[in-house]
């Protein structure tokens, strides 16, 4: 059976993947970088040297599948589909894409890493199956608000809203290291968070379609100073990115006309914000998609399932 390869190489986690002509995972490794106690990052020089490091790796566990034939490929190439979207961790996983590419001449996909998180999202949720929705990509680089307009297996995306400062995972992650979390910090936060029997409240600052993170984020850390105890501050870490996520999907929704919405990216993992969003939509009968959290983080699924759609056609 023929089988699709996809290679991503983000700022936090170096992917490979392998799905087969019938839509099944075939195969999937990943890796996430090495961060040193203490640091909220890496400097993209690491990064581009441990994609390098992990790459070949992850790429032999994948390709030692048997029974498949590769039949194309797919990378993701730079953050955005917009002018000038680059970032050099991503040269890592071209370098590998191209030269494989060449030497197979087999069918090579270059696509976003923001379209790599929507495709994935897209093929493990099992929908939107709609022409039109909305997509939420949070993590520690982007909280965007998307439009998607799809048709046959190509799509376009229009940034209707999102943050206007802080990340949603630069958040999470500021709070976090500050508690004493290793980085990333998303699922100790959210084991934490788990703990407490209440929220402690943070400013929810939603204006349109915008949203600002960088007041919330220094309320935060002004309590925590105060002694607040860390799972009640986890936690409202946790319920002002979920009620700020779901307002702007409301408004989005009434303003646009779009009842379904598709939440990616690392934060769109937490199960508590996955949770508080489908309750506050559902009185307005949106429907909320979420892939499972391990494809909804990182990963490579995505840029495999497009190189198989395009081939499809």
């Amino acid at each position: 059976m023929k089988a699709y390869l996809g290679i991503d190489t983000s700022c936090y986690t170096t992917s490979c993947a392998l799905i087969a002509q019938d839509g099944e995972l075939v195969a999937e490794a990943r890796k996430i970088l090495e961060v040193k106690p203490g640091r909220c990052g890496l400097q993209q020089s690491e990064m581009v040297f441990q994609h390098t490091r992990n790459l070949p790796v992850l790429m032999e566990q994948v390709l030692a599948t048997e029974g498949y034939e590769l039949a194309g490929i797919g990378v993701s190439g730079y953050p955005r589909r917009l002018e000038g979207s680059y970032m050099p961790a991503f040269l890592a996983g071209m370098s590998v894409a191209r030269s494989l590419a060449a030497a197979t001449r087999l069918p090579l996909t270059v696509l976003s890493h923001q379209e790599n998180h929507i495709e994935a999202g897209l093929w493990s949720a099992g929908g939107p199956q709609a022409e039109r929705f909305l997509t939420l990509h949070a993590s520690g680089g982007t909280t965007d608000l998307l439009l998607v307009e799809r048709r046959n297996n190509r799509y376009t995306i229009e940034q209707v809203g999102g943050s206007i400062d802080l990340h949603a995972g630069q958040f999470v992650d500021r709070i976090g290291v500050a508690l004493g979390l290793q980085f990333p910090t998303g699922p100790a936060l959210e084991k934490l968070a788990s703990t407490a029997a209440d929220y402690e409240e943070l400013p929810i600052s939603v204006r349109k379609l915008e949203l600002s993170l960088s007041g919330p984020a220094t309320a935060a850390q002004r309590k925590l100073e105060a002694g607040v105890d860390g799972a009640r501050l986890a936690l409202g870490v946790e319920y002002c990115l979920a009620e700020s996520f779901a307002r702007l999907f409301r408004k989005a929704g009434e303003q646009l006309r779009v009842k379904d919405v598709l939440l990616v990216g690392g934060v769109g993992c937490n199960s508590f914000i996955r949770k508080h969003i489908e309750e506050r939509l559902a009185p307005r009968r949106m429907r909320l998609w979420v892939p499972e959290a391990c494809f909804s983080c990182d990963n490579a699924s995505g840029c495999a399932s497009y190189a198989r759609n395009l081939a499809n056609e």
